[in-house]
This record gives structure tokens, C-alpha cells and sequence, in this order.
């Protein structure tokens, strides 16, 4: 079960997915969580995306995120909306951290990071009527022991940081 931040002392993590809305920060909230754990950072865009900015096929792409999550530890951030294949790292995931930012902080940071077509938009528009809840249900699904946290403000997750061992 899911559960909006702050809490209390977090345990030791190993294997932690971190997803969110486009623009959301997944990207640096990892690279700050790595820096702080020493764990290894597994950007999914660079792995999921050519140089020409096509997706993998789903079948390619299930077989790649097996691999990745088989690791023994690491923080892997992406949420590739309709074109992600979540069970292979949740099934495997510690700890779950959903960044749940409003729209219009998301928009913002996506607007000034970089040009995107207009299926980004879309998917960063409705992700919290059509993402957010397939999430949650692939989280209850495939990853029903990993502690879950939703982060809704930036000091929410300063202060999750702060408590990581």
C-alpha cells in the first residue's frame, strides 16, 4: 500500500523504482538517491529510447528491464507511460517512490529541459487520470511487500532523503 510522505525512518533500500509524471524530476531524484545510498542509478530512458528517438518493441523491451532489474541493487528511474513494461523491476523492487507533482510545476520543468511531441504532452496532461492509477495497480500487483511512498512537494522528498540510510 501506497503512503503520501513525510513518514518515519526508512529502512536500508536495495532496489528502488522511482516513477512519476513527465518533467517530475524521476531523473535527479534518482541521481540525489544514488549519490546518498551508493547504489547504482539506472536511467530507463537511455535504455528504452534509440538515437532516433524510437521506441523498443514491447518484447524487447520486457527482455531489456529483466535484465536491468535482475541486478542486485540500484535505483531505476522512468515512467514510459503507455509504452512501459512495469513488472519485471516492481517484482523485484524494496521501495517504490512515486513523484506525484502537480501539473503545472511538471509542465514547467518539461517546457524548459526540452522540445517534445505532442504524445508526451498528452501522457504528461492525463497522467494522473490514466497513469497514475495503472501504477498503483501494478504496484499492488507486483510489488505488494515493497514500501511505497508518494511524494506530492519537493520538500517532502528532501525530507524522505534525509531519513535513507
Amino acid at each position: 500500500m501506497c503512503r503520501l510522505l513525510p513518514g518515519g525512518i526508512i529502512a536500508s533500500v536495495q532496489r528502488v523504482v522511482v516513477l512519476g509524471r513527465g518533467g517530475a524530476g524521476k531523473s535527479t531524484a534518482a541521481v540525489q538517491l544514488g549519490q546518498i545510498t551508493g547504489l547504482p542509478v539506472i536511467e530507463l530512458d537511455k535504455h528504452f529510447w534509440s538515437s532516433d528517438l524510437s521506441p523498443l518493441s514491447g518484447e524487447e523491451w520486457a527482455r531489456v528491464t529483466n535484465a536491468l532489474a535482475a541486478r542486485p541493487a540500484w535505483v531505476m528511474d522512468g515512467d514510459l507511460g503507455p509504452y512501459d513494461v512495469l513488472a519485471p523491476r516492481l517484482r523485484r523492487a524494496d521501495t517504490v517512490l512515486i513523484l506525484d507533482y502537480g501539473l503545472l510545476r511538471c509542465v514547467w520543468r518539461a517546457h524548459r529541459r526540452s522540445r517534445e511531441e505532442a504524445d508526451f504532452w498528452r501522457w504528461v496532461l492525463t497522467w494522473r487520470r490514466r497513469s497514475r492509477p495503472v501504477l498503483l495497480r501494478g504496484i499492488a500487483e507486483y510489488a505488494p511487500t515493497a514500501t511505497c511512498h508518494i511524494v506530492k512537494k519537493p520538500k517532502d522528498l528532501t525530507s524522505w532523503f534525509s531519513q535513507v540510510r
